[in-house]
């Protein structure tokens, strides 16, 4: 546990003119006091446990709740990003060293707000395949949206084999829903019930937060809107590149079991009785990892059995999100959906079809729906990408976070093409609609299929497709 020094719970440092010393800003939560530090025009809170570390004989577990500390947690860094074998290529590298103690959370709200303001929230889930990424990624800093009026809290949840093992030996006499194997979509219910719990403290409205994710982090939110377990906790979201709401992205409670039973024969572990669970429990964080990440997914053997598998539909904590969109279970909130305009799989692919057919699925549920495509590519790096906007590539234009992905290369043009995304994006977050004075009026996807493009010239065009 970290605890701020009497020093730093009086000044964060000199300053500004005249050297004036700028008070930590401070808050109660429910488990005790907490330090921030002054962020950019914003108060930051990082590195907030909102469970106890996942770790021994809590490794597949359920997250369980923190105890109550005594003084002042000192919240003025990031806490661990979770345990991976990093992506070299990755858009967001993380900002910590990974460890299986993960479970951790950041706030931003505007300099100067506090207990009762209640303002707008948006819950950031990071994408990386369910395998890799982090809350820590520069990238990710909400400081920007944050001073656009709302309260930014990002989140870390377990990743791959300490997320998502579905191993018959680990089932027996877990709770339901620990059970399905399904640990990193536990702990973002966890995370947002303490969202629930806490942002009130913290100048946030418990009663307006945006689930906000990207790719893994979308797939997420479509299982976070259709789960059980988190009814009622989101009043709106929006999917970026969060697929079809299944395939490529979910694994049968077979395909899952066998996964698991396959990566512990192969490191020598037999049956499904307790020596099987406490053998798994004993391996090393290296051993469980097994050098898997994305790169490995992504190149691996067809022909071989997979030793790994995605979030399971369990019926419990996860649900067929199709199906459940499709007969009306669902947490009925206003979405804005769609994808990048060169995303995975082409325009017929997962992405980009996906997020379509998703709109109109929802449409017809009855969920106020906004579609998009973003085809803004960053001007420097337009030769590398003629064909529009890759995978995740807009994920610094809608945080305003340009210059830790693009440094000095950063261009007016990328400036107003953040300026019109984000501006979007925090229009929804406040108000429920994506509509802001000023820009382009942008209907909901309707009968008309209507679609917003984020254009290369770095504004937006409404197109209607029936």
């Amino acid at each position: 546990m970290r605890y701020a020094s009497i020093i730093s719970l009086i000044t964060v440092g000199l300053i500004g003119m005249g050297g004036t010393a700028m008070a930590n800003p401070t808050a109660r939560i429910a488990t005790g006091d907490i330090a921030g530090k002054i962020d950019d025009g914003t108060e930051a809170f990082l590195g907030l446990p909102y469970a106890k570390p996942p770790v021994g004989a809590l490794r597949w577990k359920a997250p369980q709740p923190v105890e109550p500390w005594s003084g002042t947690y000192d919240a003025t860094e990031f806490g661990h990003d979770c345990a991976q074998k990093p992506f070299p290529s990755d858009a967001a590298p993380l900002g910590t060293e990974p460890a299986e103690d993960c479970l951790y959370l950041n706030v931003w709200r505007p300099d100067g707000i506090s207990e009762g303001d209640e303002l707008p929230v948006m819950v950031w889930i990071h994408g990386g395949g369910f395998i890799n990424g982090g809350a820590s990624a520069p990238v990710y800093d909400g400081a920007a949206l944050a001073r656009d009026g709302m309260v930014v809290v990002s989140i870390n949840y377990r990743l791959g084999r300490f997320g998502f093992f579905a191993h018959p030996a680990l089932a027996e006499g877990a709770a339901d829903a620990e059970a399905g194997g399904n640990f990193g979509i536990l702990d973002q219910a966890a995370a947002l019930s303490w969202v629930k719990d806490n942002i009130a403290a913290l100048g946030g409205d418990p009663e307006r937060i945006t689930l906000v994710g990207e790719s893994a982090g979308g797939r997420s939110v479509h299982i976070l809107l259709t789960s059980p377990l988190t009814a009622g906790m989101a009043s709106a979201a929006v999917i970026q590149s969060g697929g079809d709401g299944g395939s490529g992205m979910s694994a049968s409670p077979e395909q899952a079991a066998r996964a698991a039973r396959t990566f512990a024969e192969g490191k020598g572990i037999d049956g499904t009785g307790p020596e099987a669970a406490a053998a798994l429990r004993a391996l090393d964080a290296a051993d469980v990892i097994d050098g898997l990440n994305l790169e490995v997914l992504f190149s691996r053997d067809h022909a071989t059995p997979p030793d790994f598998h995605m979030p399971v539909t369990d019926g419990v904590t996860v649900v067929d999100t199709t199906s459940a969109y499709d007969s009306g279970r669902f947490a009925e909130v206003p979405v804005m959906i769609g994808a990048t305009s060169a995303d995975i799989g082409g325009p017929d692919g997962m992405m980009l079809q996906g997020a379509r057919d998703l709109a109109a699925l929802m449409t017809d549920s009855g969920m106020p729906t906004w579609h998009y495509v973003f085809d803004y590519v960053a001007e420097t790096q337009r030769g590398d990408h003629p064909n529009g906007a890759a995978h995740a590539s807009e994920i610094p234009f809608f945080f305003g976070t340009l210059e830790p992905r693009f440094g000095p290369d950063v261009t007016e043009l990328d400036r107003r093409a953040s300026e019109t995304a984000k501006g979007t994006l925090s229009a929804f977050v406040k108000s429920g609609t994506p509509n802001a004075t000023g820009t382009t009026e942008w209907p909901r996807f309707g009968r008309e299929a209507t679609t917003l493009t984020f254009t290369p010239d770095g504004g937006a065009t409404v197109t209607r497709n029936n």
